[in-house]
């Protein structure tokens, strides 16, 4: 028995079902890797940013996220190169889909039990997204923004339902603007931390590491 097509699985009916002590035997995501390219360049390199945001609510399966992973990656790989970006998947499966498994051989109808006791096995893993969640984010330079809208449209095509590619005004993958964001470094109040950038608050006893001047 193969596996249903994502018509059988994409709305959210019931409640969310995850693994637990209760919900035991829940096979492994097919999607492993969520941040893929470039991911530990410094977020001055790659300004430019994207997102593949849904329009519906419904249910993507752990197949169809790893599939768009999959094909973004190797569009960007082939247009800017392995060092030239960096896609991040922002929806998690967690929802374990159930099937009740019929038998489809000759002479079914005197071997199934037809549905009863039809509460299903786990058969695969789910994400829930709603209207205007991100699903997947890409960073990159400026002139490689043609590449990355076209790589997060391929990637469109293996998910259901309708979804939008949106250009940000954040730089890279923070929560400032632009304009704020080269105020900040300049002025010393936005600070790398890691692959992230942090914010150095106003407040709180002067030492060497927050004394920074914010401009009104």
């Amino acid at each position: 028995m193969g596996r249903r097509p994502a018509r059988c699985v994409r709305f959210q009916k019931n409640k969310p079902y995850i693994k637990s002590r209760f919900c035991r035997g829940v096979p492994d995501s097919k999607i492993r890797i969520y941040d893929c390219g470039a991911k530990k360049t410094n977020f001055d390199v790659f300004p430019f940013v994207a997102h593949l945001v849904s329009d519906e609510k419904e249910q993507l399966t752990a197949c169809a996220l790893e599939a768009a992973r999959v094909a973004c990656n190797k569009y960007l790989v082939k247009t800017t190169g392995k060092e030239g970006y960096h896609i991040r998947t922002r929806a998690h499966p967690f929802h374990v889909i159930r099937q009740n498994k019929m038998l489809s051989c000759a002479g079914a109808d005197r071997l199934s039990s037809g549905m009863r006791h039809s509460y299903g096995k786990p058969m695969e893993m789910a994400a829930r997204i709603s209207i205007g969640q991100i699903i997947v984010s890409v960073r990159s330079k400026d002139n490689n923004a043609p590449h990355v809208i076209e790589a997060l449209r391929r990637a469109k095509f293996k998910f259901p339902g309708r979804q939008k590619i949106m250009k940000s005004n954040k730089w890279g993958f923070t929560k400032f603007d632009r304009e704020d964001y080269v105020r900040g470094r300049k002025e010393g109040w936005i600070r790398p931390d890691g692959s992230s950038v942090k914010y150095v608050a106003e407040h709180g006893p002067i030492s060497k590491k927050n004394f920074v001047t914010h401009s009104q």
